[in-house]
């Protein structure tokens, strides 16, 4: 996840309040002191730190509280809606038109990974169905439009650019112009990098802007260079009209909260995030999810649109299963394979809840996957009986000799089938637990159907079918997609509601970053 560092540390914060005795100005205080320490270490603007430690006073106020109000609660939350603001200039990001020619326009500093994201930009419209396209106006670095031409052609992306025509505001234009006419939606403009101290290319870009007239300008933000992304940042604002931020290289990087806090400098919402170099490495941003991963609280709704995505054709026969608490082995193979459909693994995970970050930030996106098709091998020795059976585990803790003929089939140990089997009953029993929850497959708003407590411990079933160690062999996400897709079908879309412990916190709450 990104920011993994910064967000084991204000979640360590705030659960600092669950052992205080007493919740008074001396546990605020300290808590409030080490969610301050983990932003500036992160390289968080310190004018915007401590406006956060003072508005989350302003609204704590002990001697004012009624009796019986949970102040750990209170807290906890209005730290959350400041997190929140912190990211959030408040203004309404700009989204394409369908059907109209959208152009979007790239500027940034060299080597902050612009024409990368260029082209995941017009990837990420092109797999939604829109008609994207990449246009090369850097002529300044020596191999840019190499580099772009590879990345396009490699993603399949029609593009345009010149290797004789040296000026990039002619190359901007007949690009754009070329595209118009063949009625591309997403034109993706690519321009020279530049640093706010090379006034010729700051004119150059504000030339290839009047020429092209974009839609959107898009500043690209490299996460690594911390605080000195507010000057960049204003800079680039005052020579053209930034409407957008990304941000890139914030995979695993503990500095990204200069990037984050830049973003009040600029006025400008976050669309998306790079969080790695792959072309799917490449998430929408929206406030209110953003904060609530970070602090390990997951993304129901952005799990649930990754589901959506796959188009699945409805399961009628896995709905039942689930209605009567079944869950067989082929199930959850049959569930691996959707995973592998869904993007970044990692990517994925940080939208569980009660999924520790802990995870996040071991092994590589090959080495999950890696596991992922091992599990898948070791179910592919077994029988369609065993698949099938409603006694899933119990059927090869009565007979061992299945175990070793499972294991020798697929070329594993004993002991690694024996792994999966632990998991899959554990993931069982959750499913038993879900098909004794009354009103859970009901139509209508499940908050209202579904007994809170007991949404509840089936939220902390989750969380410890999520533990880590457990999810080291990846087993524990098996199913978990296709449920969230009933969720979503039988409760109206509206979702999880209260994931348990902090999960609360993010109710509410709109999110800049466009769509």
């Amino acid at each position: 996840m990104v920011l993994a560092e910064l967000g084991r540390k204000i979640t360590s914060a705030l659960k600092s309040l669950s052992n205080a005795t007493i919740i008074d100005e001396n546990a605020l205080n300290s808590m409030l002191t080490e969610v301050c320490r983990a932003l500036l270490e992160a390289d968080v603007n310190i004018q915007l730190v401590s406006q956060l430690r003072k508005n989350v006073r302003s609204v704590i106020d002990f001697d004012e509280m009624a009796a019986g109000l949970n102040k750990r609660k209170m807290i906890q939350t209005a730290v959350f809606k400041e997190l929140v603001k912190l990211v959030d200039p408040g203004v309404k990001a700009w989204t394409p038109t369908k059907g109209k020619k959208n152009v979007v326009m790239f500027v940034g500093l060299q080597g902050s990974g612009k024409t990368t994201t260029c082209t995941k930009l017009a990837y990420h419209y092109m797999k939604k169905g829109w008609k994207s396209c990449l246009v090369c106006a850097d002529t300044f670095r020596a191999g840019a439009f190499d580099q772009l031409k590879q990345n396009a052609t490699k993603a399949r992306i029609p593009f345009y650019g010149s290797y004789t025509e040296v000026d990039p505001v002619v190359i901007a234009a007949d690009g754009v112009e070329k595209f118009k006419k063949e009625g591309f939606e997403i034109i993706v403009v690519d321009t020279s990098g530049r640093h706010k101290q090379e006034d010729s290319l700051f004119e150059e870009m504000l030339q290839v802007s009047n020429a092209v007239n974009p839609d959107n300008i898009v500043f690209v933000m490299d996460a690594t260079i911390g605080q000195a992304c507010e000057s960049q940042a204003s800079a680039f604002k005052s020579k053209v009209d930034v409407a957008s931020v990304i941000i890139t290289k914030l995979d695993g990087h503990a500095k990204g909260g200069g990037a984050l806090s830049a973003v009040a400098a600029t006025k400008s919402p976050i669309i998306f995030i790079g969080t790695g170099e792959h072309i799917d490495d490449f998430e929408q941003f929206k406030t209110t999810p953003f904060v609530s991963k970070l602090l390990g609280m997951g993304d129901i709704h952005g799990l649930i649109d990754k589901v959506n995505e796959l188009n699945l054709e409805e399961n009628e026969e896995l709905i039942n299963k689930l209605k009567h608490g079944e869950f067989t082995l082929r199930d959850m193979y049959e569930q691996f394979q959707n995973i592998m459909k869904m993007g970044p693994f990692s990517q994925i995970m940080g939208m569980i809840p009660g999924l520790g970050s802990d995870f996040m930030t071991k092994g590589s996106e090959q080495e999950s996957m890696a596991r992922l098709k091992r599990l898948m091998t070791i179910m592919d020795s077994m029988t369609d009986e065993e698949l099938d059976s409603k006694e899933g585990s119990k059927l090869f803790t009565r007979q061992n000799g299945r175990i070793n003929r499972v294991a020798k089939g697929s070329g594993v140990s004993a002991k690694e089938v024996q792994e999966l089997m632990t998991q899959y009953g554990k993931f069982a029993q959750m499913v038993k637990k879900m098909g004794g929850i009354k009103g859970l497959f009901k139509g209508g708003d499940m908050a209202k159907n579904v007994n809170p407590a007991q949404m509840s411990r089936l939220n902390q079933s989750i969380a410890r079918a999520m533990d880590p160690r457990i999810l080291h062999q990846i087993g524990g996400m098996g199913g978990l997609q296709n449920m969230m897709k009933q969720f979503q079908q039988s409760a109206g879309g509206g979702g999880l509601p209260g994931m348990g412990g902090m999960g609360g916190m993010g109710g509410g709450g709109g999110g800049g970053g466009g769509k």
